[in-house]
């Protein structure tokens, strides 16, 4: 079976984005999240998660000390070039 996925684009370093989701959602979440980044470029990452736990992964964020923004969220990595 096929996980569909959610692609974000976040203004944040790997670090911080990875210690925000452990402390918000914990290893159970991050298990069915399965988060994995796809790509980097100077300033942002692209993070590919499961559809489902798309809410979770956002509040993490919201509520992490370190700033983290979602710039952009799309269905397909073609859908992040604009």
């Amino acid at each position: 079976m096929i996980e569909s996925k959610r692609y974000l684009v976040l203004d944040g370093e790997k670090k911080s984005i990875e210690t925000a989701i452990i402390d918000y959602i914990g290893i159970l979440g991050w298990a069915k999240a399965s988060p994995k980044f796809v790509k980097k470029s100077r300033k942002n990452n692209i993070l590919a998660i499961n559809k489902k736990e798309l809410n979770n992964i956002i509040a993490s964020f919201a509520i992490s000390k370190n700033k983290i923004n979602v710039l952009k969220v799309s269905g397909t990595l073609k859908g992040l070039d604009n």
